[in-house]
């Protein structure tokens, strides 16, 4: 008896979540269950109703493992989040993993409005979600010239001096008293009534300010009031009123073709339309449209901080009740799954799966067949034996040798496989020799595709280097080393003046200046190079931060090697208290002492922090 056998017999019956693993231990699958014992069962009893998938996941299984759980939805949960670890090839991969900014007001005495990506409960009031960057700052420029606001932090709004924005009639100044706290929060009223849509009220008291100006004989005051009156309208024409209840809804279309789906999701925000965004979703294998919507449910709504209180979903899911119940328990209020079979929720329903649609067939079809264009003519100008499935572009970047990394990016079927991605430190040599980097890096990468580390495999169709001639010579040397030269093509690309090089040939291939495959192989290289750029900038803001910690007295390479240990990077040591600094033993009290008063004094450090919480807000 085999030990999946063996397993399969000891399954209890208790909820808990599984995961199916094939014969390197790789996790391929994983699944809920209210009981494990018979849903696990289900997939080896040979039923002959059973999906495509699971007659050709069943055959790859070799070996699982489960998780007890108390309670069904427990085990939904924990299902989602090891799906997001771990990406199994047989569970839906969502390809979207952004979070959107909301617009903010803070609960404090003087509040203010800023743009954020990080949610929390603090009392704090949020609008949104923007899809749109551009919907985003015209809102919050509008704003701003409506109602004058402040956007400071607490250290500059507690120097009770006016900024340079109280100047140019951009706020009101409470930090200097220059407004009372009751005006002021009539303001962010105003504000508040604007985000909820109750735009028709911010109109109505602009124009009671306009007459009162007038009545004053303030007829400048007057005229300001009537351009933001003007500025209103044309933001309430931009958007179209889908309710007549302010009400906060989702509506979810999706189009299935074959393994690719695209999810269309509007965003109604007090009865208006205020965004949109699209997920082009894919399985390995075809699965039923009732299971992806499912799957995309959980994946895009679980652990989410702000929902709407109504999700339109075409049709009906098997945990439905159970997604909502956690969904509620999540924000602390009802959430439902409404299945709309008429009027004017079945209406939006229908436009969103007619988006939906008309993406696949307008994008994702034309972008399919323009990167099939695009491989076909590789192959055939540059003589390769078949279409370069999977392409793999390297690019050395340094700054006169310091730094010195070099990236690798993967395009499968003309398409990025961030997942592929994989960086670089040089380590062999130091100081500016890109051939050198270039003939290490690849070599490194050969070799641990022959050790069948599957991070780098499979091997590429097509190497793409990012240079010349010599650049070209330097990774070919690397290929012979391996004995992989005659069954991976390479080819480089010189940017001047786009010429492709290839092995032993003196003259270099010319692709048509607007030809689909110049320009895949320039999209290519050119992520290759964004990649490569944002890792050297990320290491050498690393080390420029790490080289504060010289300057402290008593702490040299094996004190400063411990900080980082423990914390992780010099953020979170500025970060931590005195008595976390203490709990380094082999680092003296007084040493410690001097890390921490050093750290909380760097003014420029301190201002580095300050401007990435900002950011972080």
């Amino acid at each position: 008896m085999s030990v999946l056998e063996e397993k399969l017999k000891t399954l209890p019956e208790k909820p808990g979540v599984y995961l199916m693993k094939d014969e390197k231990g790789k996790i391929i699958y994983v699944g809920k269950a209210k009981s494990l014992k018979s849903r696990v069962s289900s997939y080896f009893r040979n039923n002959k109703h059973d999906s495509a998938k699971t007659r050709i996941l069943v055959k790859k299984i070799e070996d699982l493992e489960y998780i007890l759980t108390d309670t069904e939805a427990e085990a939904l949960i924990l299902e989602n989040n090891l799906i997001k670890k771990h990406k199994p090839k047989y569970n839906i991969d969502l390809k979207d993993d952004k979070t959107y900014p909301f617009i903010k007001i803070t609960r404090e005495d003087f509040p203010r409005v800023m743009v954020t990506r990080n949610i929390v409960k603090d009392g704090s009031q949020y609008y949104g979600p923007y899809t749109s960057a551009g919907a985003l700052k015209e809102t919050v420029e509008l704003l701003k010239r409506l109602f004058p606001f402040r956007s400071c932090n607490n250290t500059m709004f507690n120097n009770k001096k006016p900024c340079l924005n109280y100047h140019i009639k951009k706020c009101y100044a409470p930090c200097a008293g220059k407004i009372s706290q009751k005006d002021y929060v009539d303001i962010i009223s105003n504000i508040e009534s604007f985000l909820k849509g109750q735009k028709n009220e911010v109109e109505k008291n602009l124009v009671r300010d306009m007459e009162k100006a007038a009545e004053n004989l303030e007829f400048e005051k007057a005229a300001r009031i009537r351009d933001k009156i003007s500025a209103v309208r044309q933001i309430m024409e931009k958007q179209k009123i889908v309710s007549g209840k302010e009400e906060d809804q989702d509506v979810i279309g999706l189009f299935l073709r074959g393994k690719e789906v695209v999810f269309q999701v509007f965003f109604i925000r007090n009865g208006r339309i205020v965004g949109r965004d699209t997920f082009q979703v894919s399985s390995a294998i075809e699965e039923t449209q009732e299971k992806i919507l499912e799957d995309f449910l959980k994946t895009y709504y679980i652990n989410k901080p702000k929902l709407p209180r109504e999700i339109l979903i075409p049709f009906h899911v098997e945990d439905k009740d159970l997604i909502e119940s956690i969904l509620a328990e999540e924000v602390n209020y009802k959430v439902r799954l409404i299945v709309p079979q008429r009027g004017k929720n079945k209406d939006m329903i229908n436009l969103v799966t007619e988006n939906a649609r008309n993406y696949m067939e307008n994008i994702v079809i034309k972008k399919e067949e323009a990167e099939k264009e695009a491989l076909i003519e590789l192959r055939d100008k540059l003589g390769l034996i078949k279409i370069p499935e999977r392409i793999e572009c390297y690019d050395i970047s340094n700054i006169q040798g310091s730094e010195n990394v070099a990236s690798m990016v993967v395009f499968t079927n003309g398409s990025p496989d961030k997942r592929a991605y994989r960086k670089f430190k040089i380590k062999s040599f130091t100081g500016p020799d890109d051939f050198r980097a270039m003939n290490e890096v690849l070599g490194r990468r050969l070799e641990e595709g022959l050790k069948e580390n599957e991070k780098f495999l499979p091997f590429p169709d097509l190497i793409i280097i990012d240079g010349g001639k010599g650049q070209l010579s330097s990774a070919l040397k690397a290929l012979e080393e391996k004995g992989l030269q005659n069954k991976i093509a390479m080819v480089s690309l010189a940017k001047k003046e786009e010429l492709i090089f290839l092995p032993g040939q003196s003259q270099p291939v010319f692709l048509d200046r607007r030809s689909q495959g110049l320009y895949l192989v320039q999209r290519i290289r050119d992520e290759a190079h964004r990649f490569a750029i944002t890792f050297h900038r990320s290491l050498r803001t690393k080390r420029n931060l790490e080289s504060v910690l010289d300057d402290i007295p008593g702490v040299g390479e094996k004190r400063k090697k411990l900080l980082l240990k423990k914390f992780g990077s010099v953020y979170n040591i500025v970060k931590a208290d005195l008595n976390e600094l203490l709990e380094i033993k082999e680092i003296p009290k007084n040493v410690s002492e001097k890390v921490y008063n050093y750290l909380k004094t760097h003014e420029d450090l301190q201002m580095r922090i300050k401007r990435k919480e900002g950011r972080n807000d």
